[in-house]
């Protein structure tokens, strides 16, 4: 187990190194840089541009230098603790993402907790209980999860909150909560609007992974080892939960590497209806403008988070499935 870990943290680097030229390649693909696109800016709103300033800034970030040397700089940089300096918001990388990782690190555990809660019962029921009315039922409400859009549920729900709790629309808490400390007010605030983005974010979640819990559970159902677990007179509930059910928790266990970047990237449409203070929309708009520290140094890191997802995945799968092993060899 411990040369298996060591070995894949140690395969850990050449990955991020390659993922890091691929992800400065993409950005500097487009042409121009973000101080181009700015004077652009500047220039169509009738704005005069300081041909000093732009010159200094250019120097001061190596904009004149080259593309190698650039990537080097950058790369050298994180390895410091230094991302960089957002040009569009005027800030320290860390600062930008520093202040809205919390909050959207709250909705994406409060949304996955509601997933699985939901998932879970669904998925079993259908399984045990297929080709019933409940199991016709739940399928329809599970396709009608998946064939529903994020943003417009997200808009019907804001509409319904504001109409019948009075729930401010947008944000995740009052807007006079916004730049105040953390209060029991500004907690109640946040919890009042924290449902609308989990359920809408989650009901598409909680339908796919139902019905994929419940295709997974009937194939364990209907294996040779059920029958005989059955046979030494073991309850149907133990012979549910020790057995097939324990096996079709496998691909839950296998999205942690998924789960881990989704965490922090959030649900990027959703976040831009509902107005959240979240990282995903800080992304977006990052690619758009060309801020490059700031795009960059967010992707690399939802690419270290997937890199070390996988690796927690695998060990927990190889504790769950005594059927999965880490090392190879010879079967006895």
């Amino acid at each position: 187990m411990i040369g298996f870990v060591l070995r894949r943290i140690l395969l850990m680097i050449p990955t991020l190194l390659v993922i890091s030229m691929i992800v400065f390649t993409i950005i500097e693909l487009p042409p121009g840089d973000y101080l181009e696109s700015y004077v652009a800016e500047l220039q169509a709103r009738g704005e005069t541009v300081n041909e000093d300033e732009i010159n200094f800034l250019r120097e001061q970030y190596g904009f004149g230098q080259p593309v190698v040397q650039r990537y080097v700089d950058w790369v050298w940089g994180m390895l410091h603790g230094d991302f960089g300096y957002s040009f569009e918001y005027r800030l320290p990388v860390s600062d930008i993402v520093g202040d809205r990782i919390l909050l959207t690190i709250v909705v994406s555990l409060a949304t996955i907790i509601f997933t699985w809660l939901v998932a879970f019962p669904i998925g079993i029921y259908s399984a045990t209980h297929h080709y019933s009315w409940g199991d016709y039922g739940l399928t329809f409400l599970g396709l009608l999860g998946l064939a529903t859009p994020n943003f417009l549920l997200a808009l019907v729900l804001l509409y319904l909150a504001n109409v019948w709790f009075g729930t401010s629309i947008g944000g995740l808490m009052e807007p006079k909560y916004l730049d105040q400390a953390w209060s029991w007010g500004k907690l109640v605030s946040v919890l009042e609007h924290l449902w609308i983005p989990v359920v809408v974010v989650g009901t598409a979640g909680t339908a796919g992974l139902a019905r994929r819990l419940r295709a997974n559970l009937l194939d364990e159902l209907q294996k040779q080892y059920v029958t005989t677990a059955k046979a030494k007179g073991l309850s149907p509930a133990k012979v549910l939960i020790k057995y097939p059910l324990r096996a079709a928790m496998n691909f839950f266990v296998s999205d942690i590497g998924h789960l881990l970047p989704a965490i922090i990237s959030g649900a990027e449409l959703t976040a831009i209806v509902l107005s959240l203070p979240t990282t995903g929309p800080v992304l977006i708009s990052a690619l758009q403008s060309q801020d490059m520290y700031l795009a960059g140094s967010f992707l690399m890191f939802l690419s270290t988070l997937t890199v070390v997802g996988v690796l927690v995945s695998d060990l927990a799968l190889a504790v769950l499935d005594p059927r999965i092993r880490l090392e190879g060899g010879q079967s006895r």
